[in-house]
């Protein structure tokens, strides 16, 4: 029997990706985000290559799309689950629209903890299983402009710490990651309408390299994936600064999210 993911935020950048590379592992997918033409267009694709692909259309910052998913994940009890939908958006947080803070929030936090709960007991269970949650380097830093969305992958961050905790008092083989990237080739930026030309070019990664990354680190069951050194070096120098400096030259960064 062919092993099951669910991928969230699967229609475009990294999902879209998680699901290709996954299929070449001979996984079946459940594949789910709020566009339901790209599900559709994706899992008909992955089908040609021998995968069975049930796209989910969902809004994972409502309570029903959430439960949607969260039924689906109970039902069919896969065997990974990539916590990947998200997004970015600008401005100052006293300054920015409510609605969009609530609803990153709702995304990035109340979705991942509710998918995370519904898939993590019948892993446990079986004694099998991995959960990577899409994150980011921002989770390590603050930037004005930047509130909501390193403060909801702050808490992804610890979040998966805490679950890698309880695994190894479990004695579990069952395998937890937070995966952060930087600066990567998708459509993530695009839709928040922020030009890369703020960002060096020698710092944006490519999308197949980041999730391959991920995926040979679960094989190793590394918890913590950083790809590409410079940003390794970068959470390691930011993560010892001492509050001062560090508040310092978080003042300084640019008004864009990695």
């Amino acid at each position: 029997m062919r092993p099951l993911a669910v991928v969230t935020g699967a229609s475009a950048g990294l999902g879209a990706v998680f699901a290709r590379q996954l299929t070449a592992r001979g996984y079946d997918l459940v594949l789910t985000a709020r566009r339901a033409d790209r599900l559709n267009a994706l899992a008909t694709e992955l089908g040609r290559n021998g995968a069975a692909c049930q796209a989910v259309a969902a809004d994972l910052s409502e309570d029903s799309g959430i439960e949607a998913v969260a039924d689906v994940i109970q039902t069919r009890r896969p065997d990974l689950l990539v916590n990947n939908a998200g997004f970015g958006t600008k401005g100052r947080f006293h300054e920015a629209d409510f609605a969009g803070q609530h609803t990153m929030h709702r995304v990035h936090v109340m979705a991942t903890l509710r998918l995370t709960h519904a898939a993590l007991g019948p892993m446990v269970e079986r004694g099998s299983g991995g959960i990577i949650n899409v994150s980011s380097v921002a989770g390590f830093a603050r930037s004005p402009g930047n509130v909501s969305y390193c403060a909801t992958k702050s808490w992804m961050n610890a979040f998966t710490e805490a679950l890698v905790l309880e695994m190894r008092a479990l004695q579990s083989p069952v395998r937890i990651q937070a995966l952060c990237p930087g600066f990567t080739y998708t459509e993530f930026h695009d839709v928040m309408q922020v030009s890369r030309d703020r960002v060096p070019r020698t710092l944006w990664l490519d999308a197949d390299f980041v999730v391959g990354e991920s995926l040979r680190a679960l094989d190793r069951g590394q918890w913590l994936v950083i790809p590409d050194w410079r940003y390794r070096w970068f959470v390691a120098l930011i993560t010892r600064l001492p509050a001062r400096l560090r508040l310092a030259m978080q003042s300084r960064s640019p008004h864009s999210r990695a």
